[in-house]
């Protein structure tokens, strides 16, 4: 039976506050990019269990985290918890701007 891609979210929620999170950040890259896992797997150098069990939130070591970061255009912003909510709504407010302009990719960097 054929595997359908996860649906991606268009401006998903920036703030990853545990590995399900994340994971679920990365999925949606990967939906973004039209990717299946295997394939995304390749690009990125990592074995298809590792970017499964980051997707499902489990653990991965941190040099495979950051491969998979970087493979997908992502940066990880640690934040001082007090700035949490102003960063947040910085990232939102900036992704929705670059989603409502013409000429503009949903999946570039820099967000």
């Amino acid at each position: 039976m054929a595997r359908t891609l996860p649906r991606p979210v268009a401006i998903p929620d920036p703030l990853a506050l545990d590995l399900t999170a994340l994971g679920a950040l990365v999925r949606n890259r990967r939906a973004q990019n039209q990717m299946r896992i295997d394939d995304a797997a390749d690009m990125l150098g990592v074995s298809k269990d590792v970017l499964s069990r980051l997707e499902n939130g489990r653990s991965v070591s941190l040099d495979k985290l950051f491969k998979v970061l970087d493979g997908f255009g992502l940066n990880l912003l640690v934040v001082p918890k007090r700035d949490v909510q102003v960063a947040r709504k910085a990232v939102r407010d900036h992704a929705t701007i670059r989603a409502a302009s013409p000429g503009t990719s949903g999946s570039s960097e820099g967000a």
